[in-house]
C-alpha cells in the first residue's frame, strides 16, 4: 500500500490528520518546543527527559510507547507523567516528540 497523503505540511514537516508528524526523523528540539506550545504545555526538564525517552525507546523498537511502557523507560509514575502531560498524555508525548499515535491510544 502507498504511504498516507500528510493531512498538512508545515514548514516542510508533514502531519497526518490526527496531527502526528508523518516521519519522525524530521524531528528537531525546536520543533518539539512549537508543537508543545500547540499542545499547550511548557517543556521544562522534567518534560524533555520524557520526551526524549520515548524518542529512544521509538528509535529502538519503531513503535511509540504507551503510558505502561512510558512509566518504564522515562523512570516515570503514572501520576507524574498525567502531571507533566495533563491532556492524554501518551497521545500528547507521541506529538510533542514528533511519533505516530501509540497503538490503543483513543
Amino acid at each position: 500500500a502507498a504511504p498516507a497523503k500528510p493531512a498538512a505540511v508545515i514548514d516542510g514537516v508533514a502531519f497526518s490528520a490526527d496531527g502526528h508528524m508523518v516521519d519522525a526523523a524530521a524531528w528537531t528540539r525546536s520543533l518539539g518546543e512549537a508543537l508543545a506550545t500547540v499542545e499547550g504545555v511548557t517543556l521544562t526538564d522534567a518534560h524533555w527527559a520524557v520526551l526524549e525517552a520515548a524518542r529512544k525507546d521509538f528509535a529502538e523498537t519503531q513503535a511509540s510507547p504507551n503510558i505502561r511502557r512510558l512509566t518504564n523507560v522515562a523512570g516515570v509514575s503514572t501520576k507524574d507523567l498525567y502531571t507533566l502531560f495533563p491532556k492524554a498524555p501518551g497521545r500528547t508525548i507521541a506529538k510533542i516528540a514528533g511519533l505516530p499515535r501509540p497503538v490503543g491510544c483513543l
